[in-house]
């Protein structure tokens, strides 16, 4: 499955382009357009994914839309490998790394392509100059809204976390979010 998945640059373009906006279509002039690919290998792409069963299709106005299927069995995994390959998603952790000290870092809503947050986009453990980190997300990062956060310390967070805290738990353990840096033993587990 893994080599009919990796197997060209189009591909790569594709899977990026599908797994970063799960909730669009496409059909596939327009790809062509956006991806800078000729029509006949995006064609043949598009037709290899499906196969595998990671693309479905529709028809609509004489146009066939290409989406991906969030039930592929490997959905998650894949989608995570892209978030976590993006070059936008590794300078926004340097970044955020600089900032502080930290013991663990949660990206999560509008760093996984979400419009809407339930809770928060970034959960930071550890010691940073608030200033400074509200600066950084206010004006380096360009999303459409403004990236909700919580920080606190990594004593904080243990207390909380044993204590079963729903929105510690949620955030930890949610198999979308991704934690780039991670140092508490606790969780290791």
């Amino acid at each position: 499955m893994l080599k009919e998945i990796f197997s060209s640059n189009t591909r790569v373009k594709l899977l990026n382009t599908f797994l970063l906006n799960p909730d669009d279509e496409y059909f596939i002039r327009e790809l062509t357009r956006m991806l800078d690919e000729q029509i006949n290998s995006v064609r043949r792409e598009l037709d290899n994914l499906k196969k595998v069963g990671l693309l479905k299709a529709r028809s609509k106005n004489r146009k066939k839309y290409y989406h991906v299927n969030k039930d592929f069995v490997i959905f998650n995994e894949l989608r995570n490998i892209c978030l976590k390959a993006s070059s936008f998603d590794t300078n926004t952790v340097k970044q955020i790394k600089k900032l502080g000290k930290f013991d663990l870092i949660v990206l999560s809503g509008v760093f996984l392509g979400e419009t809407e947050t339930k809770h928060v986009d970034l959960l930071l453990v550890g010691e940073v100059d608030k200033a400074d980190l509200e600066k950084y997300l206010k004006n380096d990062l360009k999303f459409d809204r403004e990236v909700k956060y919580a920080l606190m310390t990594k004593e904080d967070f243990l207390y909380r976390f044993n204590l079963n805290d729903k929105f510690i738990k949620e955030m930890v353990r949610n198999e979308h979010n991704i934690i780039p840096l991670n140092k508490i033993k606790e969780l290791k587990g």
